[in-house]
């Protein structure tokens, strides 16, 4: 197996594609343009560029996202290279044996970094060393004291990253969600780091949660940017963690058992945001009386709301966004970037009205893109966990 060692995007595309200057992403998705500058560096020296710049670009050549399409099981499982970027995306809460909290986070990004050829869904040589498919993978474990983040590249290839069907894997390197069948569930998740290694059991029994409008999830005010959004709330985990120390000497190297619940989604489009969208704030919430709460706010120059409520049983039902009020309570410096780490929300159509603190808030992804990612817990009208993402900060 080979794998990338993380470095600066701009190196990274040169191995790919030397006709790109800068291809730059979010846990989240992203491809710029080839004619793209980056505005600032992370702490860490990484050029980074803000979401509206990252994921605001003209789509064309790409596969548009319209209303309509129905969503096809397992079909949709797999990579959809037509569209510019997508991601499998699972965020987990779970307890050592010791009853101590921790949050797991493993992303997979497919990138496009040209549209189709003759129109097709794929190109032809995307599975050979010409492929114009490019995927990265993060990952992170999170405690009350420490914040462990990792990331892998590599060009798509049957040996080094992609998406097969049967049985269904997602994988870069050994960095790998395998399932048994051709369907997501169950599956085991493997990751293995210098910073860190686990490997989870996953399995769910209930209905997929379409998003949006039967899976059409609009990101826009006018509705022109939109992607095709589903979710798996109800997951029930059990497995291992090893979050070895950093270079501070933080962490425990010792093997962990774990359990707890997570949260799968999937999500692809051609464009993402449009250029006066900042970034977004994105909750995976799992109240107290059993349902589950997928929120997010877009911001720019008039923030879009969009919001839906989910029962195990695969009911659920849409929020309107001028039900939703989101506003930060907290906020905590990393370096050059300040985050929002608690928030109250409220819904009143939903009884809802609750605030949410971060298990630690220093879980910011000094990665390619700089973005926070953690978990939190709820109080309120509700109780709960989840996870919370932030970007464009």
């Amino acid at each position: 197996m080979i794998s990338l060692p993380t470095r600066p995007i701009s190196s990274v595309l040169a191995i790919f594609n030397p006709r790109l200057l800068v291809l730059a992403i979010f846990t989240s998705a992203l491809l710029l343009a080839a004619c793209s500058e980056p505005k600032s560096s992370n702490s860490e020296g990484i050029d980074t560029q803000s979401m509206g710049d990252l994921l605001g670009n003209k789509s064309e050549g790409f596969t548009p996202v319209l209303p309509g399409r129905s969503m096809t099981f397992p079909a949709d499982h797999l990579a959809h290279e037509g569209f510019r970027q997508e991601w499998w995306y699972l965020t987990a809460n779970l307890k050592t044996e010791q009853g101590k909290p921790l949050g797991l986070q493993w992303t997979q990004f497919r990138i496009a970094l040209s549209p189709p050829k003759n129109g097709s869904e794929a190109n032809d040589d995307n599975r050979g060393w010409a492929t114009e498919q490019l995927y990265m993978a993060h990952s992170a474990v999170t405690t009350e004291t420490s914040h462990l983040a990792s990331e892998r590249w590599s060009r798509a290839h049957p040996q080094l990253a992609g998406v097969d069907s049967y049985p269904l894997t997602v994988k870069l390197d050994n960095w790998q969600w395998q399932s048994q069948g051709a369907d997501l569930f169950p599956a085991s998740l493997t990751v293995s780091d210098n910073k860190f290694a686990y490997r989870l059991t996953l399995s769910s029994h209930s209905p997929y949660q379409l998003q949006g409008e039967k899976g059409f999830s609009i990101k826009s005010l006018d509705g022109s940017v939109a992607s095709y959004y589903y979710s798996q709330p109800f997951i029930e985990v059990e497995g291992w963690v090893t979050p070895k120390k950093n270079s501070k000497g933080e962490g425990d190297s010792e093997r962990q058992k774990v359990s707890g619940k997570a949260w799968l989604d999937r999500e692809w489009s051609s464009q993402f945001l449009n250029r006066s969208q900042q970034g977004w704030d994105w909750f995976s919430l799992r109240l107290d009386d059993g349902s589950a709460l997928m929120l997010f706010q877009l911001r720019g120059e008039q923030n879009f709301y969009s919001g839906r409520r989910m029962f195990a049983n695969g009911s659920g039902h849409n929020i309107e966004s001028g039900m939703i009020q989101m506003t930060a309570i907290d906020w905590h410096r990393i370096g050059d970037n300040h985050y929002p780490v608690s928030w109250k929300i409220a819904i009143p159509s939903e009884q809802i009205e609750i605030t949410t603190h971060s298990l630690n808030p220093n879980a910011n992804m000094p990665l390619s893109v700089s973005y926070w990612e953690g978990p939190i817990k709820i109080q309120g009208s509700h109780g709960g966990e989840g996870y919370m993402e932030l970007t464009g900060y």
